[in-house]
């Protein structure tokens, strides 16, 4: 019998739940400000146009500094790009409660943009040198199920909070959230296994034979990976997963409020029970594909079953959820529709490490960037859409794009790799 000495560390797995709960504090954030704008609106008097444009402030910023982000991570590293970045937006998260004008809430939504916009490139860097290749769908499935449980609770939440104390106390609470997660994560990340004191010989060997030699430094391929085809049929399906998830956590609470009716109570109670359909679906999407790649050694059929299906979900019940009239029945089909959605997230970001290996961090953020700037245009295209053609035309945009982003998903292949230097083997 090995000893206890000679079993693998687990250290690997505490660094996912330091990306999980990054990931879930992003999104405490992001759906803050959604949940929080309805309120804000009828302070500032401003019409549903200009509440889409002010959401887009936040919604451009993340897409223009996607790159810039990934490049930082991959550059300095994830323990203090991550760190980094997290105390930037939370300082600017702060200020934003301290809003006085249009002006101010607009600049201030545009830097907390800027700052998350390399959250989610710099965090698939940090697991790309720590998870095993067969771990990587369910632990992308768990990072994005972070920021979906995220989304499910913080409309309660700020329904509380706002209603007890206005709108600006949360804003205040969740910058400090913020701050305490940087300061642990300088603490205990560290960009390699081999620099972690707590990792044993064990563990060290299981990750080094999984994914090669490890270097700090290196140079990113920008014309390799801005040239190939696949990472830009990647970024094309990623901007219809964008446009259509950020519906939900830009926009859906305003719908339950101004075309269902729903009070301040309400509308966060509906939203959270439909939001958190998407936690399931994104521990499902993950432990799929993994599962199927696991039993098959497949590892393009593994991503492309479990993501193709999850967008046909989508396609079909989003817009079934339009025509439900009892509230429970409405949120079940948004929830069955954002459930198949989640399906293609995780294995999304799988496909960056898949392919991107040491390079994942700048892959990850070329995706990113199109997903977001898909997540953009939907915050300021929503608002003429539903002036001009109602709340179920902007669903049924939804519904068309991810028909679409199926069929880019066939052309996707997790198993060849952008360049033969972006050492990180898939089986």
């Amino acid at each position: 019998m090995p000893s206890a000495s000679s079993r693998p560390t687990r250290i690997r797995h505490v660094m996912l739940g330091l990306v999980v709960l990054v990931y879930f504090i992003t999104y405490l954030d992001r759906v803050l400000l959604s949940n929080a704008l309805p309120t804000i609106q009828k302070q500032f008097g401003f019409s549903i146009v200009t509440l889409g444009l002010v959401q887009s402030c936040y919604n451009w910023s993340y897409a223009l500094f996607q790159i810039p982000g990934g490049w930082f991570g991959d550059r300095v590293g994830p323990r203090i790009a991550l760190a980094s970045v997290v105390v930037w937006w939370s300082a600017f998260t702060f200020l934003t409660g301290l809003s006085t004008s249009l002006t101010m809430l607009m600049t201030c939504l545009f830097l907390i943009g800027l700052g998350e916009a390399g959250a989610f490139p710099i965090a698939n860097r940090a697991l790309s040198r720590w998870m095993l290749p067969n771990e990587r769908g369910i632990a992308q499935g768990s990072t994005h199920a972070g920021s979906r449980l995220a989304s499910t609770l913080t409309p309660v939440l700020v329904a509380t909070l706002i209603g007890a104390y206005g709108w600006h106390m949360p804003f205040f609470l969740f910058a400090l959230v913020g701050i305490c997660w940087a300061a642990v994560w300088i603490f205990y990340y560290r960009d390699v296994p081999s620099e972690h004191k707590s990792v044993n010989e064990a563990e060290r060997l299981k990750i080094a034979n999984a994914l090669g030699a490890s270097r700090k430094h290196h140079h990113i391929p920008w014309r390799l990976i801005l040239t190939s085809s696949q990472m830009w049929i990647l970024a094309a399906m990623y901007f219809c997963y964008g446009y259509a998830m950020n519906m939900f956590i830009a926009w859906y609470p305003k719908y339950l409020n101004a075309e269902r009716g729903y009070s301040l109570a309400q509308m966060g109670f509906f939203a959270s029970l439909t939001l958190a359909a998407a936690v399931v679906g994104d521990v499902c999407g993950g432990l799929f594909s993994d599962l199927i790649i696991h039993r098959t050694g497949r590892i393009k059929f593994g991503r492309q079953v479990v993501a193709i299906s999850g967008y046909l979900i989508a396609a079909v019940f989003i817009p079934l959820g339009c025509f439900m009239k009892d509230p429970y029945l409405t949120a079940a089909m948004f929830g069955i529709g954002l459930f198949g959605l989640e399906l293609v997230v995780g294995n999304a970001w799988a496909v960056t490490l898949d392919i991107g290996g040491s390079f994942a961090g700048s892959c990850s953020a070329v995706m990113n960037t199109f997903g977001n700037i898909g997540a953009a245009i939907m915050a300021a295209a929503t608002g003429f859409i539903v002036r001009d053609f109602g709340w179920n035309a902007a669903f049924y945009v939804i519904s068309a794009l991810c028909v679409a982003g199926a069929l880019l998903f066939t052309r996707i292949d997790a198993g060849r790799k952008l360049a033969t230097e972006a050492t990180s083997p898939v089986v």
